[in-house]
């Protein structure tokens, strides 16, 4: 059976962005204290930005502190475009500087061919991540699991042993690299993270009945192996 998901509404986004990145430490920290590291994967675009700052001023062991993206578009971290890049200038400063990142990119390789060598960088990661943070875009994708993408079946197969996905999709722009839903729902804490009343009505519709693949958020919304907590705000 299905776990529905929590959800907390909050007044505004300084709220918001203050609650969960609080709510990020704390997981980080018991991370830390029980194994010694912790993981955390990150969701880009224009939404996170404030909580990146508000998480970057906690104060934990960020030296114990991987740092990785739940998908990103398939260019080098100096692009403006790469959503590295937005981590790396809005999370990584301060006390969160001596986090350790890696971005999901391989230089001189295509999306397919770059997967290999970063199943061998992830596979020194903990089996286990303990914090994966979701966004969700007005289509209702998330991760890079775009409607009518090339592989978006294989990406959100449940039973699927693969860590990485491939995507291409007209609303994709890049050709993009993604953890796959099974990767992505191995966590301690998953959160789902979304703003504005247009996202909300498009969490309601996918909250019904419809194929998955209309709106890949469901594939977060109707697995029951991890909880997943909303995080909202007008």
């Amino acid at each position: 059976m299905t776990q529905k998901p929590s959800k907390t509404e909050f007044a505004s986004n300084v709220m918001l962005a203050a609650a969960l990145a609080d709510d990020v430490a704390n997981a980080l920290r018991t991370a830390i204290a029980r194994d010694g590291k912790a993981s955390l994967l990150l969701s880009g675009g224009s939404t996170p930005k404030l909580f990146f700052q508000h998480l970057s001023r906690q104060d934990l062991d960020w030296s114990n502190v991987m740092v990785t993206l739940v998908d990103e578009r398939w260019v080098p971290p100096s692009s403006d475009r790469s959503n590295a890049k937005l981590v790396g200038e809005n999370l990584l400063q301060g006390l969160a500087s001596k986090a350790s990142f890696q971005p999901l990119y391989v230089d001189g390789k295509n999306a397919d061919e770059g997967i290999p060598d970063l199943d061998q960088v992830f596979a020194q990661w903990p089996q286990q991540n303990t914090v994966v943070i979701l966004g969700m875009g007005a289509d209702g994708h998330t991760a890079s699991f775009f409607p009518g993408g090339d592989n978006l079946s294989k990406a959100i197969d449940p039973e699927t042993d693969a860590r990485f996905s491939s995507m291409r999709a007209a609303g994709a722009g890049e050709e993009r690299i993604t953890f796959t839903l099974p990767a992505l729902l191995n966590t301690q804490f998953l959160a789902l993270h979304i703003e504005g009343e247009t996202k909300a009505d498009v969490l309601e519709t996918a909250m019904g009945d419809g194929p998955i693949e209309d709106l890949p958020i469901r594939s977060a919304l109707r697995q029951n192996r991890t909880p997943l907590n909303i995080y909202w705000c007008p």
